[in-house]
């Protein structure tokens, strides 16, 4: 958290918090309700004080204020930025795999030392050139050919992610 938040929480401890403003997108950019964020600094600002609640309501502290962040679906994005090396959607490095799941619309969930987080839909075919198995069927196995080692990919439902890895996609 930037320290200039932190003063501004010491300053003014009792701000209401802010809901159904910001919302994190599928391919982990910020959107208000006028569109996209596109200034590169409040991106890195955002991204530098984005954190979650122990309930698993993530949120970008904003000085003072808490702001919810509505969830496309995970409250991480990653992104594959040179063979074998994955980063988070706020630019932080992915240093382990842990688990892998494919959804029924062959979204690839990870989860990382930064928790589950979606793979942007424009690097999935590049994890699947990483993946042995049969891709189609939907009972059988494959395995993510990930870092040196073999990790099996099971099969979730989108809609048992949030349950699954412990988040609130729409805090209010």
């Amino acid at each position: 958290m930037d320290e200039a938040v932190r003063l501004a929480l010491t300053k003014w401890p009792d701000v209401p918090s802010c809901t159904g403003w910001l919302r994190l997108s599928r391919r982990g950019e910020w959107w208000v309700p006028e569109g996209p964020i596109r200034h590169a600094g409040l991106r890195a600002f955002i991204g530098r004080n984005y954190l979650a609640t122990p309930d698993g309501r993530w949120y970008f502290q904003n000085g003072p204020q808490q702001v919810f962040v509505s969830l496309d679906y995970t409250p991480s994005i990653l992104r594959l930025v040179a063979p074998g090396q994955l980063e988070t959607h706020t630019g932080l490095p992915v240093m382990s795999i842990s688990e892998a799941w494919l959804d029924e619309e062959g979204s690839l969930v990870l989860r990382s030392e930064h928790g589950a987080a979606l793979l942007d839909d424009r690097d999935l075919p590049a994890l699947c050139e990483l993946m042995d198995g049969n891709l189609e069927a939907p009972d059988g196995p494959i395995t993510l050919n990930w870092a040196g080692q073999q990790l099996p990919v099971g099969r979730i439902q989108r809609a048992e992610v949030p349950t699954r890895f412990s988040f609130n996609p729409n805090p209010a």
